[in-house]
């Protein structure tokens, strides 16, 4: 008997690890995850971590390309160790996913029950040119999650809507606020489409991480993410602000906080060309370092 195996996927900040937190706490079942990160730093490990979930990660690289026999080599040993009555894929928001799912539709020991693309209506209507890298993962999905849609007008989330049914015509959208979404439904479809492998063109995407084992001061780093540059997309990790740690996520332009157990301060910045503001933006980092109190 196979073990059925969702893949998620979605561009960066969409949800995913969201929806993976829903769907660990809203399930009995025994839930294997593989998780892949762009970056050095894993933050959605540890956002994770401690949930009922066997978990490997893979960092450093793309499932769909660099880490492909990886990714392969994972599931494998998850199926010999762990037995899981599900395994879920989560891709790198980076990640064109077309060329893994033909892979693991052929894989032996799994079934592939569904492709769910999160997208995340506000960043859509902000930024409606999804970019080649969206456009494959909103092309592979057979459900579409419209997230955050409490973030947007009527108006808007049907324009959204109307945008993500020309790129895929055959999918399910399911609008939600915070990943909400029945989740069984999403483990027990059985897809039926032919997949077309492009070559690939990521965004050209990079990071830049910063560590600090130091209390932020948190007027300073409220006024820091106010003032990040446009060309940083993406931003997540944890951070100290006055002896209390929080998990920060900044997708296009906003921001939050949550209170969130972790031991220092790491976060990672991500977005097309970083190079050409480096040596500016760590001169800011550095200022918010010593912000800090020791």
């Amino acid at each position: 008997m196979k073990t059925p195996l969702v893949i998620v996927t979605g561009y960066l900040g969409s949800g995913k690890t969201t929806l993976l937190r829903n769907i660990l706490e809203s399930t009995k079942k025994k839930i294997a995850i593989v998780m892949n990160e762009f970056g050095d730093i894993g933050i959605d490990g540890k956002v994770l971590k401690g949930k009922n979930a066997d978990m490997v990660e893979l960092s450093g690289g793309c499932v769909c390309c660099s880490l492909t026999g990886e990714l392969e080599h994972a599931i494998n040993e998850i199926m010999e160790k762990y037995r899981p009555d599900y395994i879920v894929v989560e891709t790198t928001g980076v990640a064109e996913p077309d060329a893994m799912i033909t892979n693991l539709e052929n894989a032996p020991g799994v079934e592939l029950k569904s492709v769910v693309c999160v997208v995340d209506a506000y960043a859509l209507a902000k930024y409606p040119n999804t970019g080649h890298t969206g456009l494959v993962q909103i092309e592979s999905a057979d459900v579409i999650l419209l997230n955050k849609t409490d973030l947007v007008e009527g108006g808007d989330i049907q324009t959204a809507e109307k945008a993500l049914r020309e790129i895929n015509a055959n999918a399910e959208i399911i609008r939600t606020v915070n990943s909400g979404v029945d989740i069984e439904p999403l483990l027990n479809l059985h897809p039926n489409k032919t997949v077309v492998v492009n070559e690939h063109k990521h965004d050209e995407m990079e990071f830049i991480a910063f560590v600090s084992k130091n209390r932020i001061d948190r007027k300073a780093f409220e006024s820091f993410a106010n003032s990040l540059p446009g060309v940083i997309y993406r931003a997540k990790g944890f951070v100290n602000l006055d002896g209390a740690f929080y998990l920060f996520n900044y997708v296009a332009g906003k921001w939050n906080v949550e209170k969130f157990d972790a031991d220092k301060t790491e976060i990672v910045f991500i977005g097309p060309n970083l190079g050409t503001i480096k040596k500016e933006f760590s001169e800011k980092l550095n200022a918010l370092n010593k912000s800090a109190v020791k």
